[in-house]
Order: structure tokens, then sequence, then C-alpha cells
């Protein structure tokens, strides 16, 4: 609230900070020589979710006017059982989104509550090559892959 009381009973929260717009320089990468998940690499993490989050959205709407667009009724049969076929794969691809866009609201999420970039299962630090890759990540590349051989496992019973 512009104005408000700075003496306001209610402090400042995680989020609040961040929002203040932490500094980024165009050309900053999280590095392994600083504090892990200080504020900078919160920061950094929290817009490559937000811009990825974006772009897919905005391919979704694409996707939706694509769609509406060949909604049409085709005569031909090979057209419309090729048009079909179109449709039904970009109908999975904009599942696939739409659970890719949950998973970075779920990444979100750790940051403002501080669990971001620990590893769910050991909760050890995941390794900022990792993050950087696949910002969603919830593992640490060992426990993913532990995690993947114990589903083979079970999956081939």
């Amino acid at each position: 609230m512009p104005g408000g009381n700075p003496d306001a009973t209610e402090g400042p929260t995680v989020s609040d900070a961040m929002k203040a717009e932490t500094f980024l320089p165009d050309n900053y990468r999280p590095a392994e020589d600083e504090p892990f998940m200080n504020e900078r690499q919160l920061e950094y993490f929290r817009r490559k979710l937000m811009a990825w989050k974006s772009e897919l959205l905005e391919q979704s709407l694409e996707t939706l006017e694509g769609l509406a667009e060949s909604a049409r009724n085709v005569p031909d049969l090979a057209d419309r059982a090729s048009e079909e076929t179109d449709r039904a794969l970009e109908l999975r691809t904009r599942d696939r989104q739409r659970k890719l866009v949950s998973k970075i609201d779920a990444a979100l999420r750790r940051i403002e509550n501080g669990e971001y970039g620990y590893c769910e299962m050991t909760g050890e630090p995941i390794s900022l090559k990792r993050l950087d890759a696949r910002p969603i990540a919830t593992m640490t590349l060992e426990a993913q892959e532990k995690h993947e051989r114990r589903e083979r496992v079970h999956r081939d019973d």
C-alpha cells in the first residue's frame, strides 16, 4: 500500500522482498561459490520459471486458436483423418504443457516457502547445473535415478 505506515505490525514476507525487485545483471548465472539459494539465485530461478510459464501459456492460446480455426467440416475423408490426427497431437501437446505449467507453479510455490532447490527425498541441495537445465526438478540427480530404477522394477512386476 503506497504511503503506508512503515511501522505497521505486518512484516515483509519472502515474496515481498523478491517483489522489491532483486537486482540481477543480464548475464547473471548462479555460481557454486555463492551461498546456495541466496536471494539472487532465487530471483534468477523465479524469473526463469515465470518466463517459461508465460511462453507455455502463449503457445497454449495459439493452440486453442488453431484448433478453433480448424474445427471446420472437411468433406474429403483423407483430409478429415489427417486433420483429426493433427488435432489429437495438438491436444496431447497441450495436455503435456498444462502438466508442465502445474509443475512450474509448484516450483514457484517452493521458492515462496523456502524449499526450492532442495531434494524432496534427501533434503540435499540440487545442483545448480541441474536446476538451470530443469528448473522444476524436485530431486537430486542421484535421487531421481534411484526413483526411476525403483519405478522400473515395480513396472516390470
